[in-house]
């Protein structure tokens, strides 16, 4: 009872939030609702008990959307995308596309013959999710994953141009006359 509560709560607020990308006019703001809608969806695999996918499109979706914030403060034109801009361009057809869509995918649900279920769940789905989608290779996958993680921490490393004890030595709290940024170095 109570995952069907959270189950559609979950899916109006994700469709809410998808309907407010294009109602909001900064993209910024389309940007978080977008946000909202795909944490919601990850919610919703939560329920269905893919614990693991769950998890990786919530921080999946995070990490990109806060990517795709920075970058939008950074390189439009409009500043922060605050400013008011329209979000959906050629509307009529757009529309029609959409509604055509939308009908074509629901007849589908609607028309197609689902089968019956065979079986019963795995004992480890993601274990089995792991092996579907890697094979043998998993091991491999996750090693992988690391060595990029380990590349990206390195790379910001090497990218700084100085690190917290080049300022002052070890006394981090001493100041100079020429400090014209608290922890800068005024050069």
């Amino acid at each position: 009872m109570l995952d069907e509560v959270i189950f559609w709560a979950l899916a109006l607020i994700a469709v809410a939030a998808g309907v407010m990308v294009f109602r909001f006019d900064s993209m910024a703001r389309a940007t978080y609702a977008l946000l909202t809608s795909l944490l919601c969806v990850g919610g919703e695999v939560l329920l269905l008990g893919l614990d693991y996918l769950g998890v990786v499109i919530v921080l999946m979706m995070t990490i990109e959307m806060a990517v795709m914030a920075v970058f939008m403060v950074m390189y439009m034109m409009n500043p922060a995308g605050l400013m008011p801009m329209a979000m959906v361009h050629n509307k009529k057809g757009a529309a029609a596309i959409c509604a055509a869509v939308f009908a074509v995918l629901a007849a589908g649900i609607l028309l197609a013959p689902w089968p019956s279920r065979r079986g019963g769940p795995p004992a480890d789905p993601t274990m089995d999710l792991g092996l579907s989608l890697m094979g043998p290779q998993m091991l491999t996958m996750m090693t992988l994953g690391l060595a990029l993680f380990a590349t990206i921490v390195a790379t910001v490393v090497l990218a700084t141009r100085r690190g917290r004890y080049d300022r002052f030595g070890d006394d981090l709290k001493a100041r100079t006359a020429d400090d014209a940024v608290r922890g800068g170095t005024g050069r």
